[in-house]
């Protein structure tokens, strides 16, 4: 069977890539969890009613810390953040961006877009990872009532974050990349 032209070609740069990423991101990956963890955990502040008080950092986990503030009561709730377990995508992604950067128009604002995408959605998985376990927190707790529509809402954006979003994130993104950039494309229309 012969291989279609360029397919070896185009295969080693996948490969190569996903290779130089994966090393590099292993030196950045803590720096970049602990200021996505800590900007989803500031937005979170402000809707589920806590005071960020400090976070953590244990190797891959970093767990952040809440007080409540409509209660005087010293209670601080740690909510621990694996910064794997939404960030092992970030050199599968990448590599696909350099495997379309022939095919894009506007390659760089293509990228900027794409980059946002994706810190985007590792910011979603850290807040509504917090914000899910803030509510269920709180209502054993006492401290928020049993609001079946709340607790709903955080449970489901957790799940579809964690279980869609991030599973499927490089190809989601690089879908996004071909239909919004593709030279060719922009050719069949025309």
């Amino acid at each position: 069977m012969k291989f279609p032209r360029g397919l070896a070609k185009k295969t080693l740069i996948f490969l190569g890539s996903y290779f130089l990423f994966l090393i590099s991101w292993f030196q950045v990956k803590d720096y970049y969890g602990m200021a996505t963890v800590a900007l989803a955990s500031k937005i979170v502040t402000g809707i589920k009613d806590v005071k960020y008080e400090y976070k953590v950092r244990k190797g891959d986990v970093i767990e952040v810390i809440f007080k409540p503030l409509r209660h005087r009561e010293n209670i601080l709730i740690g909510i621990p953040v694996k910064t794997s377990f939404y960030t092992f995508n970030v050199p599968l992604t990448l590599s696909i961006m350099v495997i379309l950067y022939p095919i894009l128009r506007k390659k760089l604002r293509a990228y900027g877009e794409a980059l946002m995408l994706l810190f985007s959605a590792h910011l979603l998985y850290v807040f509504s990872l917090e914000a899910n376990e803030l509510t269920n927190a709180f209502i054993m707790r006492g401290y928020e009532f049993e609001n079946m529509r709340s607790l709903i809402f955080y449970q489901f954006l957790w799940g579809f974050t964690d279980n869609m979003v991030i599973r499927f994130e490089p190809y989601l993104i690089g879908i996004y990349l071909f239909l919004r950039y593709s030279k060719e494309r922009v050719a069949n229309k025309a």
